[in-house]
């Protein structure tokens, strides 16, 4: 995919600092300067849905995420977007079964069995979290993956175990 050029390239920079700062309002001000024919670049396009999910837009988010994966199938971003925003909305099942569709794309990337260590927690299969989680750890690093989870919240029933995987 072409990168971004100027001014559109600034925009982008611009947009992303005030999300950084918390203030996502001015970072869709800034978004909305984006010339038409760049609105549906990847960069554009993944931070639209750092937007949406900040300010819990889930449909949009799940809209946006839609739009990343039609526009570029080779970041997994889209793929660990659109299943998040699933997640979000109430349809965990979803989130899980297109999320494993990412697994074999991306094999080196640990944040996909991380969240479906996620999702299979929330619908109670604590077993089958604990193995993705483990898979997580592989890919990241244990102590990574344990700092996350110690304050995950889908991941509440299996906290207690974490210090023994």
């Amino acid at each position: 995919m072409k990168e971004l050029e100027p001014p559109d390239a600034h925009f982008v920079n611009a947009a992303a600092g005030w999300l950084e700062l918390g203030l996502p309002m001015e970072a869709v001000a800034e978004l909305s300067r984006v010339s038409a024919g760049t609105r549906s670049h990847p960069d554009v396009l993944a931070l639209e849905w750092e937007i949406a999910a900040r300010t819990a837009r889930w449909a949009d988010a799940l809209e946006i995420a839609g739009r990343l994966l039609e526009a570029d199938h080779s970041r997994p971003t889209g793929w660990i977007n659109r299943s998040y925003a699933l997640h979000e909305l109430a349809r965990t099942q979803e989130a899980h079964n297109t999320l494993l569709d990412a697994l074999p794309r991306f094999p080196s990337v640990g944040v996909i069995p991380y969240n479906l260590a996620c999702y299979a927690c929330q619908m109670g299969r604590l077993e089958e979290a604990r193995t993705w989680l483990r898979q997580a750890m592989e890919k990241d690093g244990r102590d990574a993956v344990i700092e996350r989870a110690r304050t995950d919240l889908d991941l509440l029933p299996i906290r207690s175990e974490l210090d023994s995987m």
